[in-house]
């Protein structure tokens, strides 16, 4: 093992730059040169990098976003473009190639590998939307999590000053586990996620806040996540309707996204990272490396793409107890 290739594909998450220094930094205590193709696929398809060293990526920890940027590449969609992909790592002379991102990252990998298979791939999960199967958490949800908990502790100042429901829009297109732990963490009226339809919702809804005005609560909160089957302004327009309450609607959108990690999402970052070089170096094989009952582990990457991680439905059960 030589030198190795780090890109970061698909959606950013903070903790991206923690990967990034600590893959460099353990590759280079074991004298393998480390490049890092720019704008994810699409970097590495133009075959546009930068060298990686130990004093290259100092500072970075701390920071959101990646140093190498990223992207939602189309390249790996095509024969022309997966082989291109693959006549890179080949001029490169990439002994190991190390992918952070989410679903759509460990896909793609996946699918590259097939292409040039004397390669390994290591797949180190980072996303805000923590739906990648095969781990526990994604580095990036903790960060995320806390951005939007303390958004919406503002937001309460001011809908507890005015009597007035806000409802909360988070991230989460297919997946209800952000707007999930928000909500239990905030302490919200009612929770929509994706994985139940929201318009089956509207009559617990109303009881809900009826209730609460009954007993003197006249504000609240409502976290939904962007997935849900029903538009805030139309379930905001119910609400005003049909319980006489002014409702306003937040959507907090890519600041989830941004802002320095938190110490979970650096160390967790640093640590699959850790025992991604470890893979790389004793077995090297296609893998991503996740989170299992507290012990960080590698799982071949043929089984875990192509499956879904599911939402824990009982937790939102044993938040619908907390609420009442």
């Amino acid at each position: 093992m030589k030198k190795i290739g780090i890109a970061t594909t698909g959606g950013d998450a903070p903790g991206m730059n923690a990967a990034i220094r600590a893959i460099t930094r353990l590759a280079s205590a074991h004298d393998i040169d480390v490049i890092g193709f720019e704008a994810g696929w699409d970097g590495l398809f133009a075959n546009r990098y930068q060298k990686l060293t130990k004093r290259s990526v100092g500072g970075i920890l701390h920071q959101g976003g990646t140093i190498l940027r990223t992207s939602r590449s189309k390249v790996l969609h095509t024969e022309e473009g997966r082989e291109k992909c693959a006549e890179n790592l080949l001029i490169n002379d990439i002994d190991g190639f190390f992918v952070i991102g989410g679903n759509g990252s460990m896909m793609a990998a996946n699918l590259l590998s097939q292409h040039i298979s004397h390669v390994p791939f290591i797949g180190i999960p980072g996303s805000i939307d923590n739906d990648v199967f095969g781990t526990d958490e994604t580095f990036g949800f903790d960060s995320a999590v806390n951005t939007a908990v303390g958004q919406i502790d503002k937001i309460r100042d001011t809908a507890q000053s005015h009597d007035h429901i806000f409802i909360t829009e988070v991230m989460g297109r297919k997946h209800g586990f952000i707007a999930l732990d928000v909500g239990i963490a905030v302490g919200a009226s009612y929770i929509l996620v994706p994985e139940e339809p929201a318009a089956d919702q509207i009559d617990d809804i109303l009881a809900t806040i009826r209730s609460n005005q009954d007993v003197g609560k006249k504000s609240g909160i409502i976290v939904a996540a962007e997935g849900v089957d029903m538009d805030c302004r139309d379930l905001a327009s119910v609400i005003e309707r049909q319980t006489d309450t002014t409702v306003r609607i937040n959507i907090l959108g890519y600041s989830q996204r941004g802002g320095s990690p938190t110490a979970r999402s650096r160390l967790l970052a640093t640590l699959y990272a850790k025992e991604g070089v470890r893979q790389i170096l004793e077995n090297p094989s296609n893998q991503m490396m996740g989170l299992t009952k507290g012990e960080i582990v590698g799982r071949n990457l043929d089984d875990i793409v192509g499956k879904e991680r599911v939402i824990n439905m009982s937790r939102l059960q044993y938040y619908r107890v907390l609420a009442s």
